[in-house]
């Protein structure tokens, strides 16, 4: 496999409640519960890991589910729409799913010639379902089949007061290629993959920041095929002088973080060793794991953290 960006790898957001964050991704989305865990820096909170059967990067979105954490805000500085492919002709029962579940959502409309339609989750987290081709395999449930179900990202987008240094970044550095504009949306591309390939950079240079809490995005890791490739990415980070983090082991992938310019928080995850580590495949997201250093409290954990129904 290439050394190169291999798009998305996951998407991390903050949630305000885990039981209503559940039952919203695996029920209403009809996504897979791949990996329930915790925080790795706060136990007493779940790690949710939500994808594809198998958790194919590209597909994963995972949630930290701060109970009582309050409101967030997005601004500049931040990604401030996940984007998942489905296929063509799915959004108007889509849009009547939602109706039906009290979902809030917007009008379908059309961006760079795919049309789309947005919503939000209970949070307020901006998503966008986009018709766009898409073979990946889905996970499906007893009332969103293949013809319907989502394939994993479509692409995310960042909000910045300024896009130049960050599209220097997406370009120089991670090997995207600039594909398009409308209005203040600039769409960059690689195309060392097919699917979770795009991400837009939205410039508005009056925008305020944010502020990180339930309803907005952490952070958003690339992928990249191993940890070699990923240490190779690292020297290329340092030496157009931005910091990077260690190498750090996450137990399903290897992670690397930088802050980017604008002031979006990326990582550089690898595929390996992936997860079916500590789970079989047909029993993915189905226990609780914790990170080997946590292992030893166990009891305590699982009595601090909410009870799942």
């Amino acid at each position: 496999m290439e050394n190169r960006i291999l798009g998305l790898h996951h998407i991390t957001a903050i949630a305000n409640n885990a039981q209503r964050n559940y039952d919203f991704y695996t029920h209403v989305l009809g996504l897979r519960m791949v990996k329930k865990t915790v925080n790795f820096d706060d136990p007493s909170t779940y790690h949710f890991y939500y994808g594809n059967e198998t958790g194919t990067p590209g597909t994963i979105l995972t949630f930290f589910p701060w109970e009582g954490i309050g409101q967030g805000r997005t601004g500049v500085g931040m990604a401030t729409e996940i984007g998942y492919s489905v296929p063509a002709g799915s959004l108007d029962n889509w849009a009547g799913r939602f109706r039906e579940m009290g979902v809030s959502m917007g009008e379908q409309a059309e961006r760079f010639g795919e049309t789309y339609l947005p919503f939000t989750d209970p949070d307020g987290l901006a998503i966008a379902l986009i018709q766009h081709p898409d073979d990946r395999p889905v996970w499906e449930t007893a009332d969103l089949k293949e013809d319907i179900a989502t394939r994993g990202f479509h692409s995310v987008t960042l909000t910045l007061k300024s896009i130049d240094a960050t599209a220097r970044v997406l370009t120089d550095i991670f090997g995207y290629s600039a594909q398009g504009q409308e209005g203040n949306r600039y769409r960059f591309v690689t195309d060392s993959t097919p699917t979770a390939s795009i991400v837009d950079l939205l410039e508005e240079p009056t925008g305020t920041r944010g502020h990180n809490a339930a309803g907005t995005n952490h952070h958003v890791a690339f992928r990249v095929a191993n940890d070699t490739i990923q240490m190779e990415f690292r020297e290329k980070i340092l030496s157009n002088g931005l910091q990077i983090t260690p190498k750090i082991d996450r137990d399903y992938f290897f992670s690397l973080y930088f802050r980017e310019p604008g002031g979006v928080l990326f990582e550089i995850a690898t595929d390996n060793p992936g997860f079916t580590v500590d789970e079989p495949l047909a029993e993915l997201g189905t226990g609780l794991q914790l990170p080997k250093q946590y292992q030893v409290s166990r009891d305590k954990i699982e009595k601090s953290l909410p009870v799942l129904h």
